[in-house]
């Protein structure tokens, strides 16, 4: 699983999809492939940004309930210019994992 930190809303929150949790979102947006193709060619869905957003934070740490409360917070009724970014980059994580200046930074990080 490829998790990253990124502001959203009111702090920076880590974000992250397990395997469960991307079949979760199939379920509700249908296959990842194609997921991810709709946002990466901008011909997505409001849900493809919100259920992709909302399931990260889980995979992050965050609980259902605090997921769900976020989601109407600062996606819900929000622009897309503000919610599509994210939602890109946790698919875009998927697809091609950390760039190799995170993957370094964070090693350098971990205790021995």
């Amino acid at each position: 699983m490829t998790g990253f930190p990124a502001f959203f809303g009111d702090k920076t929150y880590p974000f992250a999809l397990s395997n469960e949790l991307i079949g979760e979102l199939e379920n509700k947006c249908g296959p990842i492939g194609a997921l991810s193709s709709r946002v990466f060619q901008r011909q997505f869905s409001q849900a493809d940004i919100s259920d992709t957003i909302r399931l990260a934070l889980i995979g992050g740490g965050q609980t259902p309930k605090r997921a769900a409360e976020l989601i109407v917070a600062y996606v819900d009724n929000r622009p897309f210019a503000e919610t599509y970014p994210l939602a890109a980059k946790i698919l875009e994580r998927l697809w091609v994992g950390n760039p190799p200046e995170a993957q370094s930074s964070e090693a350098a990080n971990e205790p021995a």
